[in-house]
């Protein structure tokens, strides 16, 4: 990309409605909800701002891009002018140190059109509902995502069926024009071609001459076992297609994970509340609990005290070759009516009951 005098006079983050300290996500939280409003398979007739937002985000969305813009911007701001005397003060061998990384590709060859420039496609987001057995267990499955795609009917030309684009007159189709500043000379797209090289006389119907349309598409996700609620799995190449031969971006999936009615999750391990009576806290018990797999007997301590949590080991999570394990807490359950014999033996408990339990309380 050559440098452009568009970046002495077009402010980006303003473009975008966005600070110059925004992080990478505002940045891209910002042009999505502005695209998703001026693309023009929404809102016919905002062609130009949807140019204007994408050509912002070209810049801003990229890091090494952005840091050029930064620097080209505040050298600018400090001169009195972009080309006139006093305009910068640098010797002219530092031009090469400030804009080599605008005028070579990374191959370091000199860039042509702006349009011709490989770009990274931007990255989709997408929410995945599974049940507790799914996210437990791991599974393959599909997700639907929209995203561009070259438009079905001109084949992403932009020009209407029959026709054909034609060689930009102002540029004669290199997508530039040199302006000569003196010592050096800089490259800037052309305002009537946007860049391309090449005008679109005929505009396709269907996509408004950008060439793509949105369409729905399902993308395979494999899950891995023991995943969490909230965690995001990314799927690399399966975003955005890339534009000049880029790459395609990344979809980054959020599992959302169905609770189960009787277990829960800390991490490996699984969580379970089991109610016992109280003949069987104070003396003791085995009692049998479920699991995952199987049912598993669990042998209560004689004196265990309500919310005492017992550990089974191997009966949790298996992920990453180990094994997590269940986590039973004891709930004492203390019956809300008494049988005239339960009532008896609670009485007589009572009355052989010695000293208080409060004592240490000073009341």
């Amino acid at each position: 990309m050559a440098a452009q005098r568009e970046w002495f006079e077009t402010d980006y983050y303003k473009v975008l409605g966005v600070s110059q300290d925004a992080d990478d996500k505002t940045v891209t939280r910002a042009y999505r909800k502005l695209a998703k409003q001026y693309h023009p398979d929404a809102n016919p007739g905002s062609e130009e701002r949807f140019k204007e937002i994408s050509a912002a985000y070209d810049v801003l969305g990229d890091s090494q891009k952005r840091k050029e813009y930064d620097e080209v911007r505040r050298l600018g701001a400090q001169g009195a002018g972009f080309g006139q005397p006093g305009g910068f003060n640098f010797k002219v061998d530092d031009l090469s140190d400030l804009f080599g990384g605008l005028f070579r590709n990374p191959q370091g060859r000199r860039r042509g059109a702006p349009g011709s420039v490989p770009q990274r496609g931007g990255d989709l987001e997408a929410e995945l509902h599974l049940s507790f057995e799914e996210a437990v267990e791991g599974v393959v499955t599909s997700v639907h995502v929209r995203t561009n795609a070259p438009c079905a009917t001109c084949a992403g030309t932009g020009s209407t069926p029959g026709t054909t684009p034609v060689s930009c007159p102002r540029c004669g189709g290199r997508g530039v024009l040199n302006d000569n500043q003196g010592l050096f000379s800089l490259s800037s797209p052309c305002p009537e071609c946007h860049g391309r090289g090449t005008k679109i006389t005929d505009p396709c119907p269907t996509c408004f001459g950008t060439g793509v349309q949105r369409r729905e598409r399902q993308v395979k996700v494999r899950i891995p076992p023991a995943v969490d609620d909230g965690q995001k799995i990314r799927v690399k190449g399966r975003g955005e297609p890339g534009s000049g031969g880029g790459p395609a971006g990344d979809l980054f999936v959020t599992v959302r994970v169905e609770p189960h009615p009787v277990f829960g999750r800390r991490g490996r391990d699984l969580t379970l509340t089991v109610p016992v009576t109280f003949p069987e806290a104070a003396l003791g018990a085995t009692i049998t609990v479920p699991s995952l797999e199987s049912p598993v007997s669990l042998k209560v301590p004689a004196g265990s005290k309500s919310g005492k949590t017992l550990r089974v080991r191997g009966r949790g999570l298996h992920h990453g070759g180990q094994k997590g394990d269940l986590l039973v807490t004891l709930e004492l359950v203390v019956p809300s009516e008494l049988t005239d014999a339960q009532r008896s033996a609670v009485e007589a408990l009572a009355r052989a009951t010695h000293g208080s339990p409060r004592t240490h309380l000073g009341v």
